[in-house]
């Protein structure tokens, strides 16, 4: 089993930037995709972005013209670049594996200031 670990959270400004990486403990190419997700207080987990094997992409509304999501096979690591950050952008981060199985790991928690 491939385990998934999150982190580069933190406290930032609203306008500023984050990178998260999700780094796996394996072989991350055993997933046919990859997503980050996120989950505020008091709200549902919502996905916020995915990235397949071959490295196609999609966004949520929200993400859309301020995230990226890339990869890096060699390295095992998947990547968040977040710009542009809003204090709604406030949430534990997770990457875990596309659909989801029911399996998440700690998250990293950001937290965006006004």
């Amino acid at each position: 089993q491939v385990q998934l670990v999150e982190s580069g959270g933190g406290l930032v400004q609203a306008g500023g930037s984050l990178r998260l990486t999700c780094a796996a403990y394996g072989n991350i190419n055993i997933f046919v995709a990859i997503a980050w997700y996120r989950q505020a207080p008091g709200k549902q987990r919502e996905l916020v972005a995915t990235i397949t094997r071959g490295g196609s992409t999609t966004y949520a509304d929200s993400a859309k013209d301020r995230f990226t999501i890339s990869r890096d096979n060699i390295q095992n690591t998947v990547y968040l670049q977040m710009n542009s950050l809003r204090p709604e952008d406030t949430a534990v981060y997770y990457c875990a594996e596309y659909p989801n199985r029911g399996s998440w790991g700690q998250g990293t928690q950001v937290s965006i200031s006004s």
